[in-house]
């Protein structure tokens, strides 16, 4: 079992200690949300990525009841990761989660048959895999809406014959050259008329990538009417949208204006906590990018949100919203630092480093306080290691 730990941070009096948080290895897929962890790709000094590292803290996610969103802007697509390298990520989880999947349908069958289970750990059944399909194989921002269209298609087509689930990214194609919301609705008609399976809409504030602004064509209001005319549109293949605009009442708002069945997954990262447990009127699935750095008390939260213990669910989920405003303040897309310095600190990559040299984007000052909530969120599993991983960082800053 990890040991609780003692560190003096610059310009403390005292030493902070670092409390061991106890949380379980595994938790089963939550049953009472649909929830899914968007995920980063570890890398090494030399900015390559490090395979083995990445899908260890696949390994991770799933290990915890999330589903996994892959090739998403917490992945570092439109900030170093291309979509030759994406298209590689996308394959070697899907075949990562069919082995999964394999095994764990040996060790059923082996328990059936009285014998040993096998010693892998392999994801529930519900373990999913839903990965991001856009447009940032296009050189250049401005381009007809054919030739958009054609993009997304290719990764569409490339993420359905995995096998995974397809969520479409907001496309700063789109954005740059759209000159209305038909030719919105046009481009996402077309594509969806293509999808095998219901697909997840993204919906990315302008927080999150300036370059999307107006998504949608208009303010938020007439953005919203455009997304629900496409949802009345796409019939039954819809499954959801995810919504990253940091703004509750909004979120709750386009929620409650869903037609019946269709998911509103927050992409909330100030305001999760209360969107997901919801109240009389309804609640929000999620899919979050601070999940990957929170993954076992928020496995936790929601195990808890599954027993009716909202007690248990507030306490677990609560002290993690601080944390998470601090890894996502402004330049809120630099959040992808906070993801990968987490990881380091818990083990789950050799070096904290980024894609690009993108963990230099954020200050000392900035990851002391990060690694202080951190300790008060529960989020650090293994004090020890997390100390003298920020010990090292600090001697060397």
């Amino acid at each position: 079992m990890s040991q609780d730990a003692r560190i003096l941070l610059p310009g403390r009096s005292t030493a902070l200690t670092v409390i061991s948080p106890g949380w379980a290895d595994s938790y089963p897929p939550p049953s009472a949300r649909r929830v899914y962890a968007a995920a980063h790709v570890a890398a090494r000094a030399d900015g390559s990525i490090d395979w083995d590292a990445t899908a260890g803290f696949r390994d991770y996610l799933w290990d915890r009841g999330f589903g996994l969103a892959e090739a998403m802007d917490t992945a570092q697509r439109g900030m170093g990761l291309s979509w030759e390298v994406a298209r590689e990520l996308i394959a070697r989880s899907a075949e990562r989660l069919g082995k999964r999947r394999a095994a764990e349908r040996l060790g059923k069958r082996r328990a059936a048959a009285s014998l040993p289970a096998a010693a892998s750990g392999p994801a529930g059944p519900a373990a999913a895999l839903a990965c991001g399909a856009g447009t940032d194989q296009l050189s250049a921002d401005h381009h007809s809406l054919a030739t958009i269209a054609r993009a997304y298609q290719e990764q569409l087509q490339f993420v359905q014959d995995t096998g995974a689930d397809v969520i479409i990214m907001a496309s700063r194609a789109l954005a740059a050259s759209a000159r209305s919301a038909r030719d919105y609705l046009d481009v996402y008609a077309d594509l969806l008329g293509q999808a095998e399976r219901p697909v997840i809409l993204h919906w990315l504030g302008d927080a999150f990538d300036p370059a999307l602004r107006g998504y949608w064509g208009g303010d938020f209001g007439a953005a919203c009417d455009t997304v629900l005319d496409l949802i009345e549109r796409a019939g039954q293949k819809v499954d959801g949208i995810k919504l990253s605009v940091l703004d509750a009442a909004k979120e709750v708002a386009l929620r409650r204006r869903l037609p019946a069945g269709i998911r509103l997954y927050t992409g909330d990262d100030f305001n999760y906590a209360d969107l997901i447990q919801g109240d009389s009127s309804g609640h929000s699935d999620a899919l979050l990018g601070i999940f990957a750095a929170i993954a076992a008390p928020a496995a936790a939260a929601l195990a808890a949100l599954d027993r009716g213990d909202s007690f248990g669910y507030q306490a677990a989920m609560a002290p993690t919203v601080p944390l998470s405003r601090v890894i996502f303040e402004t330049p809120t897309y630099h959040y992808k630092v906070g993801v990968a310095f987490l990881a380091w600190l818990n083990g789950l990559q050799p070096e904290f480093a980024m894609i690009g040299d993108l963990q230099r984007r954020r200050t000392t000052g900035h990851l002391i306080r990060v690694f202080e909530l951190a300790a008060a969120a529960g989020a650090l599993g293994k004090p020890e290691l997390a100390v003298a991983r920020m010990t090292e960082l600090l001697r060397a800053a």
